[in-house]
Order: structure tokens, then sequence, then C-alpha cells
């Protein structure tokens, strides 16, 4: 009974203690009876430290769901609906080809990190492919010169009408279709389809701010000068040199300063676009250097995420937060060394740059077999057993139509293509070219719809022409006032199933000995010329 009442009457001496502040032993008592308290509630505690933490996830969780929605408001998406209808068939393996685009478009601010009319046409002033190979261990950058002359395939306009085909056209100028200040980048992707036969699975927009903002985040980029620069070399319009812009050898660069180095052409190398290309793609593997190195988590993505979306145009396949952090993570097993930059090849038409086929053909077909620039295969699938290729040879169409061997030493030939298939012209020139032929450049026919392979040819060129049909069985002759040779290529050619380049299996030496490692030192291989 007497225990009882002990404990009936513990609890109201504690609560007097507290009421009456400290002093005396009234105090006294509260102290006995708080810390008979804390021996009988041990599971206090826990709750308030359960408290705590569920309250600093919510805290965590409710800033980083903020940071989504900015991310979000962040991130511009262009018109999808611009895209062609007749594009490459979706790769079936798990590889994905990723466009990214440097624009020089001067809204929104980035007329005072560029320079120029604010409300001048947004044009692309560098541009890569990127491959993302099927094993996610590697990745290969094709950049492909603004002075390239191509095919640009119709478009649609601001108004919703479409353009024209136009061929032998400077490859910037796809992106300058419709004349807006921010640019075309559908009809960029659609040119770099026709171009490659490969279907793009994204496109990224990068403009000067948030490039800029990018180099800024990371904390600087390392570069390297092969000799002094000034002003008067990043705009030759000027009466004098100016100021140092950067001195000679390695320096880390940022914002402004980043910027003027990847935009110098002038005063470096030979001036060309080439050379600015190869800087490009050594400040690039330096980025990526710097992004790796921090870690490639959700926690560092975001910031990074922050800085780029800000001035960032996609596809509406990247057009969310959770969409390009997700698509970003994907690539953090990917060593710097598997990581490679090249150009697509090329060679000079005057001041343009043309694009050597069926050289670049074969690099299109080593993409698209998911083999690295030295042959081995990327593709991530296992081998298969002896019935599992049986069963997919039968399952095969049947073996293209081949014709035999034939000289064509001496003999110069010109190739079109007469049909929707893209590349088709690349793999005829590719054909002739194995059989010594000399292929003076391939393009688009004017027509489309040619069923039959016609060799056209000119006063006195009748004989060679007849050499050059023998590559393509069943074409046709035809007599032309021209004094050259053409081949354009037919249905009947892409329904025989037209061999894909002899080097499918590798890229073109000279290709391959250009090749810059993300991990290269930023000094090696700096300028062309």
């Amino acid at each position: 009974m007497s225990i009882t009442s002990s404990r009936g009457t513990e609890p109201t001496r504690h609560r007097g203690a507290r009421g009456t502040g400290s002093g005396g032993g009234t105090g006294s008592g509260g102290s006995r009876g708080g810390a008979r308290e804390g021996r009988r509630r041990p599971g206090g505690r826990l709750r308030v430290a359960l408290v705590i933490c569920v309250s600093l996830v919510v805290l965590v969780t409710a800033g980083v769901g903020w940071l989504y929605l900015k991310l979000d408001g962040n991130i511009r998406t262009f018109d999808s609906g611009g895209l062609s209808d007749n594009r490459p068939a979706a790769d079936s393996s798990k590889g994905e080809n990723v466009l990214v685009i440097g624009s020089d478009a001067r809204t929104d601010g980035n007329a005072a990190l560029g320079g120029g009319d604010k409300n001048a046409v947004g044009r692309s002033d560098t541009t890569f492919l990127l491959h993302i190979y099927a094993d996610h261990q590697h990745a290969l950058a094709v950049s492909i010169p603004r002075d390239s002359l191509v095919t640009i395939p119709p478009c649609k306009l601001p108004d919703g009408t479409w353009t024209r085909t136009q061929t032998d056209t400077m490859f910037n100028a796809a992106f300058s279709v419709g004349r807006t200040d921010k640019g075309n980048p559908a009809c960029t992707q659609n040119t770099v389809e026709k171009l490659t036969g490969l279907r793009v699975d994204h496109t990224v927009v990068v403009d000067f701010k948030g490039f800029s903002a990018l180099t800024e985040v990371v904390g600087g980029v390392r570069v390297c000068l092969p000799n002094d620069v000034y002003q008067g070399d990043l705009n030759p319009n000027r009466a004098t040199r100016g100021r140092l812009l950067f001195r000679k050898g390695q320096q880390t660069v940022s914002g402004q300063s980043a910027l003027d180095y990847v935009r110098i052409r002038h005063g470096i190398g030979d001036g060309s676009d080439i050379g600015r290309i190869k800087r490009q793609q050594a400040f690039v593997s330096s980025l990526l250097k710097e992004v790796k190195s921090k870690g490639l988590t959700p926690t560092r993505l975001l910031p990074l995420a922050d800085a780029a979306t800000r001035s960032l145009t996609v596809d509406t396949g990247l057009g969310s937060a959770d969409k390009l952090i997700s698509f970003a993570m994907t690539l953090k097993d990917i060593d710097l060394h598997n990581t490679k930059f090249v150009t697509v090849p090329w060679r000079y038409v005057g001041k343009r740059v043309a694009i050597v086929e069926p050289d670049a053909d074969a690099l299109w077909a080593v993409l698209r077999a998911d083999r690295t620039i030295d042959g081995k295969d990327a593709s991530g699938k296992k081998g298969t057993t002896g019935a599992e290729a049986s069963a997919t040879a039968s399952a095969s169409p049947a073996a293209p139509v081949t014709a035999p061997p034939v000289s064509g030493t001496g003999i110069d030939v010109a190739v079109y293509n007469g049909t929707t298939v893209t590349g088709l012209a690349a793999r005829g020139a590719a054909r002739l070219t194995a059989d010594g032929f000399t292929v003076t450049g391939t393009a688009t026919a004017t027509r489309q719809d040619h069923t039959t392979t016609v060799v056209q040819y000119g006063p006195g060129l009748e004989s060679r022409a007849r050499t050059v049909a023998g590559v393509f069985p069943g074409s046709e002759l035809e007599a032309i006032g021209a004094a050259r040779i053409n081949v354009v290529l037919g249905q009947s050619y892409a329904d025989a199933g037209a061999p894909a380049s002899p080097t499918a299996t590798a890229v073109p030496s000279q290709v391959a000995d250009g090749a810059r490692s993300a991990d290269d030192d930023p000094c090696a291989n700096l300028s062309y010329g």
C-alpha cells in the first residue's frame, strides 16, 4: 500500500519541481524524479531521434523535389513534329546515338558572352554525334565540320510547311533553316540521320550561357595553348591584336575564358575549323575528367544539371530532370580511356569540306555494328551457339547478288542515290572503290524513284561505262551530253542487298590514328596544320 502511494505521489513532486524552477529541496526532488523517469522511459530518446531523422528525410526529400521541379522548369524541348518521316530504323541493340549541338544563338543573354547581334539567326557552331555502345563501357564522339558539304533533307519551317531537299549545302545551314533566333535542331537531326544512316536517339543543344555556367560549376577546365593568343585571334576584324587572352601552355579556364578558348579559330595552327575541332575535342575531354573526378552521383549531378539546363534545349525524350539525370547516370561506367573523339573523314574542296566516301560510310557501319575504332565488339552480347547461328542464318534474307571482280583502274565515277534508301550511294561507292574505280563524289539524285540502276556516260566513254555496269548486274546504259560517267542506283540494287562497306569491322586507319582519348594529355594533338 505504501509502495503504491509512493509511486502515486512521485510524478506530482516532479511536476511541481518543473513548475517552481530551481532552488531548495523541491529542485532536488525534481532531479531525482527526472533521473527515475529517464530510467523508466528509455524509448523517449529513441522517439526524439526518430522524429529528428524523419524530419531531416522530409526536408532533404522536399529539397531534392524542389530542385527537380526547378530543373524541369529550366529545360526546354524542341518540336519533334519537325523530325523526318523517313528516318533510319531504330537500333536493335542497347546502344544509343546522341547528337550534341553547340549553338551560337545570341538570345536570352547569350549576346553578352558571345558578342554580336542579339537578334541574329541561330547557327550550329560545333556538332558531334556521340555513340554510346551497347555495353555502356565505350563511347565514340564523331565531330562533323560545320563547313561540310552535305544533303539537307526536307525540314519543317516555323509556318508548318516543309523545305525541299538541298544538295551540296554547308552542314551548319541545317540549323538555320527557318531563320529563327534559336535555330532548328530537328533539321540538323534530320541531316545527320540522312548523312549517317544512323537513328539519332536524343538531341541536345547547348548555348553560350549553358556552356559557360557548366565550366564554372566544375571549378574550371584544364586546357593547353600552343602559343600566346590575343583578342585579335578571337575577332580577326579588330584593327589591333588587343590584349593577351591566353599565354602559351597549360592553364585552367572557366566562364567567359572557357568560351573564348573553344571559339578561337585564328592565330592557332592553320586557322581552320578542323583545327578548332581538335581543340574542342581536347576541351570536352578535360571537362569529362573534371566531372568524373568528382563522381557521377545524383548529388554531384544535380548542381551540374542545374547549371546546364538553364540554357539547354533537348528532344522530348530528355525533357524532364528525371529523364536527363537517369540518362547521365547510364554513362558513369564508361572509362575515360574508352571515350574516344574522331572527326568524320574529310578533304578540302576549295574553302569547303567534302566528306570522303567510302571511308565515312565505313565509320558509320562500325558504329552500327557496335564495334570500337580498333574493331572490338562492344555490343555487350555473348557468343551465340551453333544452333542459334544456324537459326539466324536461315532467317536471314537471301544473299545479295554479287558481280564478278572488275578492274576499274583509271575510271572515274560519280555515284547518285536514285532511291529513298539511306546510305545507298555510299555503299555503291564502297563497292566501286573496292574494285579500283575512283569515286569522284556521292550525292542524292534529282529523282528518287529509279527502279533500275542506270550507268550514264558521255561521248567516247561507252566502253568504260560498260565496265562500270559490270559491277551492277541488271543495270542499264544511258548516253548523256556531259563528258563523265555517273551511276544512278535504283531500287533493284537496294533490294538485292547492296553489300556494306568492306571495312565494316574497323574504321579507316587515318581516322583511328587521329583519335583522341578523354584521358590524353591536354597538350597532345591540339591542332590540324
